[in-house]
């Protein structure tokens, strides 16, 4: 079952911690929108620890780019294995992928280059081969301008070659691979990880667990890869991929100027880190004893990020601290009513009434919505959705969000929350919040006469966070039909 306790908890004062830094830190965190979990160890020890519901210690949660960090502990792995090595070139791994004709420094690419982003792409090809169906095959039809090992480029693909190419020597998905090597001694279970139209796993993202397991990866790096007094990650391989292994822009103020190791990135203050993004961290302070785990739904990570610096670290002492029984409990009872509710208001309005069961039509609209029915209920709303992509049919909750199994955010089925209320008599508003992911999606209607003006937008995105707005005329015949 994901979500099992696995490390000792502790009062924070006994491992050098003022409570009332920790709550600051909660408090702060609280105030960038939306903070989802947060749990800090400090000597292996929980000393802080936190879910807003809905979220809660056995879910998942997607972690974005922080499966690179998974991704090269598996190539550590297979290394340790004689499986294959850093130098190793790349298209010694794939040659039925190759171009017929490879450039000169395709032909120098080696392993070390895609775990430091320095493969010599100009560019992020990221989403250009995510749009075909062989990933591998169109990385190593991409251009490489500049000489392997000598130039840095964020690179999700590159990752994602890292997995083929463990996939490839040991014949198993990254998943599968790492179950008994490092899921199994830090009792990570379930932990889910999406793949490619090929049946490799994404690599450079894709990967789902719990906090625990996030502040388990962190602390076992801490540890210099050992767990509960055994070696889990091959000697040596901690100091290789967290060290600077190539320097990308040095600005001492900027987290992520601070050099590059093996998917890993070095931070300020001596740290590591493995990230994500909207704010999915595993960050490490070897110096302090330090592990933060935390999962969210924000846009500015680096002032997220930078708010870790500022509260936590001055809170932090050599030996224990006195006693604060009421810091201790001020900051208990913070992160015990964390929580993410939906917008308040009426199950229903006149409006609601005059509108139930009658087909709103749209005008044509880029998300191919054509027309939506809005039936009221005594404990929630039915909304039917007709679009281009067929029809959608969802339970909406009034008091309390209904639960649904989805598909509309990726082919895998997720949980979603949605919920609905009537903020004004001619405003209904609809929350669908993604409780695996970072992501919360808001549709605001507003209602004149028998005209409805939809706005609806999310939280966080890699694109644009708000939708073209929707008309729609409301049929005067309840009988109309969806479809």
């Amino acid at each position: 079952m994901p979500g099992q306790r696995r490390l000792p908890r502790s009062a924070p004062e006994e491992q050098g911690v003022d409570p009332r830094a920790l709550l600051r830190l909660v408090d702060a965190l609280v105030g960038w929108p939306e903070l989802h979990s947060v749990m800090v160890l400090r000597h292996g020890a929980v000393v802080a620890e936190g879910w807003a519901a809905p979220f809660a210690p056995d879910r998942l949660h997607e972690l974005y780019s922080l499966s690179k960090s998974f991704t090269s502990t598996a190539v550590g792995f297979a290394v340790a294995e004689g499986l294959l090595t850093v130098d190793d070139l790349v298209l010694d791994h794939f040659p039925d992928e190759a171009p017929a004709d490879p450039g000169p420094n395709l032909r120098r690419m080696r392993v070390r280059d895609l775990l430091t982003m320095t493969t010599g792409h100009p560019d992020d090809p990221t989403d250009r081969l995510f749009a075909t169906g062989t990933w591998v095959k169109g990385f190593l039809a991409e251009p490489v301008v500049h000489e392997p090992g000598t130039f840095f480029t964020y690179n999700t693909a590159a990752t994602y070659v890292l997995s083929a190419l463990v996939q490839k020597a040991t014949g198993l998905r990254l998943l599968d691979y790492l179950g008994p090597r490092l899921f199994a001694p830090l009792g990570i279970e379930g932990a889910t990880w999406q793949q490619s139209p090929t049946g490799v796993d994404v690599g450079g993202s894709g990967m789902s667990a719990t906090t625990e397991d996030v502040a388990v990866f962190g602390q076992l790096y801490l540890q210099d890869g050992v767990w509960d007094g055994q070696r889990v990650l091959p000697e040596g391989w901690v100091a290789e991929a967290t060290r600077v292994q190539v320097r990308n822009d040095a600005n001492p103020d900027v987290d992520w100027a601070q050099g590059y190791g093996y998917q890993f990135w070095r931070g300020r203050h001596g740290s590591y880190r493995g990230d994500g993004a909207f704010g999915q961290f595993c960050v490490v302070l070897p110096d302090q004893g330090v592990v933060v785990a935390i999962t969210s739904g924000v846009a500015d990570m680096h002032a997220q990020l930078a708010l870790v610096w500022e509260h936590l670290l001055p809170g932090l002492s050599d030996g224990p601290v006195p006693d604060d029984p009421e810091g201790r409990r001020l900051l208990t009872e913070r992160l015990a009513g964390l929580r993410l509710d939906p917008p308040h208001g009426a199950p229903t309005s006149p409006t609601g009434t005059r509108l139930d069961g009658r087909t709103i039509s749209f005008e044509p609209n880029t998300l191919g919505i054509r027309n939506a029915v809005l039936e009221t209920g005594d404990g929630h709303d039915r909304l039917t959705v007709d679009q281009e992509e067929g029809t959608v049919i969802l339970s909406v909750g009034h008091a309390e969000p209904v639960l649904t199994r989805t598909t509309l955010r990726r082919p895998d089925p997720e949980d979603m929350l949605v919920s609905g209320t009537w903020t004004s008599p001619d405003t209904y508003v609809l929350t669908a919040r993604f409780v695996e992911s970072p992501f919360v999606v808001t549709a605001t209607a507003t209602v004149t006469g028998d005209q409805v003006a939809v706005d609806s937008g999310i939280n966080v995105s890699f694109g644009p966070t708000t939708a073209p707005q929707l008309t729609g005329t409301v049929s005067q015949d309840e009988d109309v039909w969806i479809g």
